[in-house]
């Protein structure tokens, strides 16, 4: 598969409006087709109806949080290749440690630079790409 990003699906799962509203905004100008979800059900719901190419992911998510999700998507056959960038305010070392043993491919903590996560969103989308291979 070609890393065109028009081809790439991109899920956001934040419920901050405005950063939602950014990252769709720079992400569609990027030429990713980007889907959203404001709350842990709503965004597993979708991950598993759409399988996305990739997810971003905030940890403190209503409903259920970004731990839960990543660990029931990673955990599950059916899901565990789609790589799943963490974008959190949390910035204690036990949070990224903890999201990468729920099986988190990167961890980036707000405020992040959009140039940096556009940089991840290819890196790796380009090793889940070289992973199917």
């Amino acid at each position: 598969m070609s890393q065109d990003p028009t081809r790439s699906r991109v899920l956001v799962v934040d419920d901050e409006p405005d950063l939602v509203r950014i990252l769709e905004f720079g992400l569609k100008a990027a030429g990713y087709t980007v889907e959203t979800a404001s709350d842990g059900q709503e965004g597993l719901k979708k991950a598993r109806e759409s399988k996305p190419d990739i997810i971003l992911l905030d940890l403190m998510l209503p409903k259920l949080d970004g731990y839960k999700v990543c660990r029931l998507l990673k955990f599950d056959e059916r899901y565990k290749h789609i790589p799943i960038m963490i974008l959190s305010a949390r910035t204690q070392e036990g949070d990224q440690t903890l999201a990468h043993e729920m099986g988190a491919n990167r961890f980036l903590t707000k405020p992040y630079e959009f140039a940096e996560i556009l940089d991840h969103i290819q890196a790796l989308l380009k090793e889940a790409a070289a992973a199917r291979r």
